[in-house]
């Protein structure tokens, strides 16, 4: 199957600039990168794509076993990169695509120069020594409540998600874009997303990395980011005055900002 088709590939912005590859994260698809687009395209050839069970990946390449791994995920990024022949690709990964992109830049280091990391979470599960957010019963209540109603929990939890309860209009982007989500296909994502511990990876990035994260998030808490940063070899944190788990919405001018300033310059 062709990369373009099944991922929904987009590119646009300076064809002779450094590449920026977008990855969204879950529930969303390349649509939810629009507002900081424009001020990246005027610097970077930016390549936007969709995972495959979102947006318009096609459906076709959807498999229940592949995408219960975030190994999956990378795989679709290095063969994406591949085949479009991608270098000194800076990835810019939202969410739970931060991990994915962390998985493609080891599995894949000669393809990548950067990595950028938005509002990441290595594993969104509290351990002995780490505040990931959520204790396991709060993890099992939220995916019992997207298998027996999806569209319930994303009108429920796209507010939570969003946060800026001052801006409704946010939240609401976010839970149409859950709903166009194929409620069988985001139910193995959330699985995947929400269980998935890349702790143990973050030590192998072989690229410099940046976290950005927001003053105020309730689903990757200040603490996270900080221990993404202690724990890739060369990383930096910035935190972003903003509120909610999707910067690139709320506050789109300082997220662009961060990305473009790291990716063209900061190591």
């Amino acid at each position: 199957m062709d990369v373009r088709s099944r991922n929904n590939v987009v590119v646009t912005g300076e064809s002779g600039g450094p590449v920026l590859l977008l990855a969204h994260g879950f529930g969303c698809d390349q649509n939810l990168w629009r507002l900081v687009v424009p001020a990246l395209a005027r610097r970077f050839r930016v390549v936007l794509f969709d995972h495959v069970g979102s947006g318009r990946a096609d459906p076709a390449a959807w498999d229940a076993r592949r995408y219960s791994s975030l190994d999956g995920y990378a795989e679709d990024v290095v063969t994406l990169c591949r085949e479009l022949d991608l270098r000194d690709v800076v990835f810019v990964g939202h969410s739970v695509s931060a991990m994915i992109g962390v998985l493609a830049t080891i599995a894949a280091p000669e393809r990548f120069a950067k990595l950028v990391l938005l509002t990441p979470s290595p594993s969104y599960l509290d351990d002995e020594g780490y505040r990931g957010g959520f204790s396991r019963a709060d993890i099992e209540e939220l995916l019992d409540s997207l298998d027996s109603n999806y569209l319930g929990w994303s009108a429920t939890m796209a507010p939570v998600i969003m946060g800026n309860p001052d801006r409704p209009e946010l939240a609401e982007e976010l839970t149409n874009s859950f709903c166009r989500t194929d409620p069988a296909m985001a139910k193995v994502f959330a699985r995947t997303t929400f269980l998935s511990d890349n702790r143990d990876d973050l030590p192998k990035v072989p690229v410099p990395s940046l976290v950005i994260e927001c003053a105020h998030d309730a689903i990757a808490p200040r603490e996270v980011g900080a221990y993404v940063r202690d724990h890739i070899p060369d990383c930096r944190l910035v935190t972003l005055d903003a509120i909610g788990h999707c910067p690139q919405l709320s506050a789109p001018g300082p997220t662009a900002e961060a990305i473009a300033e790291f990716a063209a310059n900061g190591s």
